[in-house]
């Protein structure tokens, strides 16, 4: 129990053991400068660097296992006054440019002085020997900024905001930052990445802006529509997003509907139509404006495209189809079974086609024979894929150079793209692979680019899970009723049949349990115990398959989690990897963030798009390992799968997240040599026949699961219930007339 009288506790912040970025709750160890043991110290301490002085208030009390400790209630950071203080202060990474050694060289010149030299007049410090003009210039800049920086952090603490976020608020708006946090809170949930409504509400309601302000509501029902965006949906129903609203609002349906009549009225507001719903009835569906805008766009341009007269592979429209064929064969040695030759005839016929179908049934064989076909009648071929490792894939396949969809647009910060229909692409035939991944906004993106007359095919297995954003494009493309014509491959070929993965991928898509006995590629471990089962796929991954099958336990196996929380998630299944596989050694460079720590050899993922990194921007998804770290600089090198040395400063580490596991949302577009899956009764919620069949399609030898055989069992049973809301299919159907303009600004649609 703590007592009751408050306490003052002076001392030197050493480590940071523990801190919830969320609520700030941190737990460390301070050195009170007696020449004692550490003190634990626990409480609100999110802001306080390691290195710094901290004058804390709070109690002292005792807990049963880690006995005595300071629970702080409130602190400030007090510039140390000894040389050692200042010595530790300055060697601790807190100022860029600053490392240990350079901080003994300072204080050893300064000594007691040197903060006073820093803050007064840092030119002062080219007297140090070894500190040029350029480091000196580069210290005194990241002083001011420090400074600037904990001005701010002050103010948002008072108003209960965590550092990392208030860092980043700092970045967007510099000096402007308390005057936008106080006058326009709910501006932080739209432009700084990692706040949500939530967080900016807690602001708003810090800085006093009333429970039923207008500006409150109208942001509130945004955020729910962006939420449902994040769960894929194009649009909601008007009025699930105004009981929805209420929920989270706590406010009067009349107060939510007059608002969201204000938001429709704005040029950036909502836009709300009337759409079939799935029972074929007109529903009222209310969209956040870009959505809108890609799907009128996506359906008109595909309808363009289908039906212009311009043609830029003119050689198909009469070709004998026997002896292209027949030619074809002797390329590339085998033959095409008939529904492979009619998606060969449709690409190369059709301006749009789409090719869907499982593994082992023929997909790539009939790409590369599009390809080949194309590329022998001159066309100029270009291939694209959602993901790097796709990318690559789709290289090896084709012996074409393939890039991801981002960097063949050249998409920009913000989001624009290089290539759009002003500017097309230069190609006559577009591929992308992967395309079960293309959201609504990417593919809009993508199809502006293709320039009218050329060809364009996409390829995918549209029985995998959606794409991480909104939309369902492919399946909306196979519309039965729709305009784009396709084709499905169905039959395994006799290879892919002596294959465990390809065979159980079938029967898991066809709702039968897979067959984990006497397969040499494909094996089951029961343990019903969802703790247990966790620790059992890291002993899987680190130690049996290394030494079964060879396999580099980072480079080469994968673990593919349905949920990122549980003890046999993806988060915690993180911790526990890192621990087997790139355990913290005396020599290897580690820094701690938030809860995470990374080292030098970690296999790490972007999870953000980033459009100002590396030379075309890193995004959502990319793998890396971590390949330096360089703790004067503060900033660690990720190398990623896609061959590029990426540079991240410490105050970025919040883009990158460990990936020795990943939920199988995030693996989609990507292939490994062997995945485990822990399949447990802990995820019950998310077990879907989709999720294990893209779980089970990313191995190209060897998939493990792990778990209980009821949650398998409940995963191939369970059909994923409801559609997205998109109504794209009824565009592209003509189900759907696009709006009448009714003076919305240049966009063409109104309220």
């Amino acid at each position: 129990m703590s007592s009751f009288q408050p306490a003052v506790l002076e001392a030197v912040l050493e480590r940071i053991t523990y801190a919830n970025e969320d609520n700030g709750y941190t737990v460390a160890r301070v050195d009170t400068g007696r020449g004692g043991e550490l003190l634990t110290v626990v409480g609100a301490l999110l802001g306080a660097q390691v290195g710094e002085s901290l004058r804390m208030e709070g109690r002292w009390g005792s807990h049963p296992q880690y006995g005595r400790q300071f629970t702080v209630e409130n602190y400030t950071t007090v510039l140390p006054a000894t040389v050692q203080g200042i010595r530790r202060y300055l060697g601790s990474g807190l100022i860029k440019g600053i490392g240990p050694k350079t901080a003994e060289r300072i204080v050893d010149h300064f000594g007691t002085d040197t903060l006073d030299v820093i803050e007064a007049d840092a030119q002062q410090l080219i007297q140090v020997p070894g500190l040029g003009p350029k480091r000196t210039k580069k210290i005194a800049a990241a002083w001011e900024e420090q400074k600037a920086i904990k001005e701010v952090m002050v103010f948002l603490q008072g108003v209960g905001v965590s550092t990392s976020i208030a860092v980043r608020i700092y970045k967007k708006y510099g000096d402007a930052s308390i005057s936008v946090v106080k006058n326009q809170p709910y501006r932080l949930a739209a432009d700084v990445w990692g706040i949500g409504f939530l967080t900016a509400d807690r602001i708003a309601q810090a800085v006093g802006i009333p429970h039923d302000s207008p500006e409150r509501v109208k942001a509130g029902m945004q955020y729910a529509l962006s939420q449902s965006t994040d769960q894929g949906h194009c649009y909601l129903p008007e009025e699930e997003l105004i009981s929805d609203s209420v929920k989270l609002l706590q406010v009067d349906t009349g107060l939510v509907i007059d608002c969201l009549a204000e938001l429709a009225a704005e040029e950036e507001g909502v836009v709300r139509e009337t759409v079939p719903g799935e029972d074929g009835q007109p529903r009222t569906a209310v969209y956040l404006v870009p959505f809108h805008r890609a799907e009128l766009s996506l359906s008109g341009q595909l309808l363009r495209l289908l039906r212009t007269d311009e043609e830029r592979l003119p050689a198909f429209g009469d070709v004998d189809w026997e002896a292209a064929l027949g030619w074809l064969a002797t390329r590339t040695g085998a033959e095409l079974a008939p529904e492979q030759r009619e998606a060969v005839r449709l690409a190369l016929t059709e301006k749009v086609a789409v090719l869907t179908g499982g593994p082992g049934c023929g997909k790539s064989f009939t790409v590369r024979s599009v390809v080949e076909l194309a590329r022998a009648k001159k066309a100029k071929v270009v291939l694209a894929a959602p993901t790097g490792r796709a990318a690559k894939r789709l290289s090896e396949l084709t012996g074409v150079e393939a890039s991801t969809v981002h960097r063949l647009l050249e998409l920009k910060p913000g989001g624009d793209a290089a290539y759009d229909r002003e500017r097309p692409l230069e190609a006559d035939l577009v591929v992308v692979d992967e395309a079960s991944m293309l959201d609504l906004l990417l593919a809009n993106k993508l199809v502006k680019a293709v320039p009218p007359g050329a060809h364009l095919l996409l390829v995918g297995d549209v029985d995998q899970l959606p794409s991480v954003g909104a939309g369902e494009v492919l399946r909306d493309l196979l519309a039965e009723e729709g305009p784009v014509p396709s084709v499905r491959l169905k039959r395994i070929f006799r290879q892919a049949q002596q294959s465990g993965v390809v065979t159980n991928a079938h029967r898991i898509n066809s709702g039968t349990p897979p067959v984990t006995q006497g397969m040499s590629d494909f094996f089951l471990f029961v343990e019903d115990d969802t703790e247990e089962a966790g620790k059992l796929t890291v002993d899987i991954v680190a130690r049996r398959i290394p030494a079964r099958f060879g396999l580099d336990p980072r480079r080469d196996v994968q673990v593919l989690a349905p949920m990122h929380r549980g003890p046999a998630g993806a988060g915690t299944l993180n911790g526990l990897l890192q621990q087997a596989v790139t355990p913290a050694r005396p020599d290897l460079p580690e820094k701690r963030f938030g809860g995470r720590v990374f080292r030098v050899g970690d296999k790490v993922t972007q999870i953000r798009n980033n459009y100002d990194k590396g030379a075309n921007g890193v995004f959502n998804g990319t793998v890396g390992v971590v390949t330096a770290m360089h703790l004067d600089d503060q900033r660690l090198t990720v190398r990623t799968d896609e061959d590029e040395e990426v540079e991240y400063d410490f105050d970025e580490l919040d883009e990158l997240s460990h990936a020795y596991a990943v939920t199988i949302h995030r693996s989609q577009g990507s292939e490994y040599p062997a995945v485990v899956i822990p399949v447990t009764t802990g995820a019950w919620m998310m077990l879907q026949r989709n999720l294990l069949y893209t779980a089970v399609t990313r191995a190209k030898r060897l998939v493990v699961l792990v778990g209980s055989r009821r949650a398998i069992g409940q995963a191939v049973r369970t059909v994923s219930a409801g559609r997205r809301c998109t109504a794209l299919a009824h565009r592209l159907s003509g189900a759907l007339r696009p709006p009448v303009p009714s003076g919305g600004g240049e966009s063409g649609f109104g309220g």
